[in-house]
């Protein structure tokens, strides 16, 4: 009878299954009794369906749970099909003959995903020995990294930081408070506090030979002042820690509010610029002196770069060519080029080392804003963006970077080590990090409540000249730090 052949073949089917000793083990009676008691303890249960809806869900609920267990079955069966056929593969790497067709089917399966796997690895390989480098990528670095002196006293974000080339030695700061501050680097005491400015100061740089400053304001101007500072008595340093760079750990709960002061006492001012600099329409975000100091450089928000002459201020070239605005120019430290950023995702080099020919080359390696291109000692340049990613390029050959870095931040300022040609990357995130030249990342430098950064890090700068501190950073916390940074030789040699 059909009946009884059905009933035949659903007998085969469960003895087939008990054969591989499974542990779940019902059969016909053993159901009805479990329906039939969770339908008794339904019964005492209050509800608001009818007995009845309530029966039919839980029939339901039953055959989806058999259904469940039949896939279970079968997915047990095609596990030790597939331990089965890997242990030949194994044994002899050969596929078999007179295989039947539900194992030749597993023996594809598991050849493709075998060649899957494969090719996963070796594009993994291929990636982590490329010139690409992530900067999530774990290292074994143990450079040390000790923050020794903290400078407090703006009233509003600093968004520039620089230190002078010449004696004394001092830090320089600009902030959106409208003023820029000159700070003795031992003592972290305010020496000079510069007030001429009628916007927020994007920017400070110093001149290579003489005590002068300029900086860059939103007040659609750029200023050069002169200073006389005298140092203050060196103070003992108080013992600091050195902490591993690689380290984050919360040493304190205090709230961020209780760093925050009103300013520094006694802190002569100058209000009158010895020069300044008008022909922007827009703000001037940054400006820089070309070797020798007889010139300037100013980027402005109204998409032009302009050249002037320090003795005369008079405006020698404008430097048109971005279609947005501008966000940073710097200048070589021994040839007259000059390399200008812009939010239009490229930067420029111009070049005025030929008097009567002043070329210009636009780079576009970058999909979101530069937010600053700076020159090293030899022939390269380095390039940060909003999109995430700081690149190296080579003076000689510029078609594609040489590195590239990759971080999981907006990039800002970036400054590059003369001495050690080490990249500090300031991020928004409130993270800095440190790379070498070839893209690989040497430290990150700590942050926790007691110490480091609390706000987005707008810009960085190295001074190996000084002793005590030879990596300075400030933020929109309203503060600038000075660290020590210690990197071991055989890390920068990797």
């Amino acid at each position: 009878m059909p009946v009884e052949s059905g009933s035949a073949a659903a007998r085969q089917a469960k003895q087939k299954r008990k054969s591989h000793s499974l542990s779940i083990r019902r059969t016909n009676s053993t159901e009805q009794e479990r329906s039939g008691l969770q339908r008794d303890m339904l019964e005492g249960q209050e509800s608001k369906l009818p007995l009845s809806v309530r029966s039919n869900l839980l029939d339901l609920f039953s055959q989806i749970e058999r259904e469940f267990e039949n896939i279970y079955i079968e997915n047990l069966e095609l596990r030790r099909e597939i331990e089965t056929l890997n242990d030949r593969l194994a044994a002899d790497g050969q596929a078999f003959e007179g295989a039947d067709l539900a194992k030749g089917a597993l023996k594809t399966k598991a050849s493709h995903s075998t060649s899957q796997l494969s090719q996963k690895l070796k594009t993994t390989y291929k990636a982590s020995t490329s010139k690409i480098v992530s900067s999530f990528k774990a290292t074994t670095s143990r450079a040390v990294c000790q923050l020794v002196k903290e400078y407090v006293g703006h009233r509003d974000g600093i968004w520039d930081l620089s230190v002078t080339r010449t004696q004394p030695m001092v830090l320089g700061t600009a902030s959106a408070d409208h003023s820029a501050m000159l700070w003795s680097i031992e003592t972290g005491k305010c020496l000079l506090k510069y007030m001429g400015h009628q916007g927020s100061v994007n920017s400070i740089k110093f001149h290579p030979t003489e005590q002068m400053a300029l900086t860059a304001s939103g007040d659609q101007t750029a200023h050069i002042w002169r200073y006389m500072v005298q140092l203050p008595t060196p103070q003992p340093v108080a013992d600091i820690s050195q902490t591993p760079c690689e380290e984050d750990v919360d040493f304190s709960d205090k709230d961020e509010a209780d760093n925050e002061v009103e300013g520094p006492i006694d802190c002569p001012s100058v209000r009158v610029a010895t020069t300044t600099l008008r022909s922007h329409q827009g703000v001037v975000i940054a400006a820089d002196w070309l070797v020798g100091g007889k010139q300037v450089v100013t980027a402005s928000w109204d998409r032009a770069a302009n050249l002037y002459d320090v003795e005369t201020s008079e405006l020698v070239h404008s430097l048109t060519g971005h279609d947005q605005e501008l966000t940073h120019c710097c200048t070589h430290p021994t040839q007259r080029l000059v390399v200008t950023s812009s939010r239009d995702t490229t930067f420029r080099l111009w070049d005025f080392r030929d008097p009567s020919i002043h070329s210009v080359n636009v780079f576009q390696g970058h999909t979101d804003t530069v937010t600053s291109a700076v020159f090293t000692v030899g022939d390269n340049v380095v390039s940060g963006s909003d999109d995430r990613t700081v690149k190296v390029w080579d003076l000689k050959n510029m078609r594609s970077p040489i590195a590239t870095i990759r971080t999981d931040s907006a990039v800002n300022r970036i400054s590059v080590s003369v001495n050690q040609k080490i990249i500090a990357l300031p991020h928004d995130n409130r993270q800095v990090r440190l790379f070498d030249m070839s893209g690989v990342r040497l430290a990150r430098l700590p942050r926790s409540n007691r110490q480091g950064h609390r706000r987005m890090v707008c810009c960085s700068a190295w001074c190996e000249d000084n002793t005590s501190c030879n990596l300075f950073t400030c933020g929109f916390d309203r503060q600038a730090i000075g660290w020590n940074i210690n990197i071991p030789a055989l890390l920068q040699e990797k």
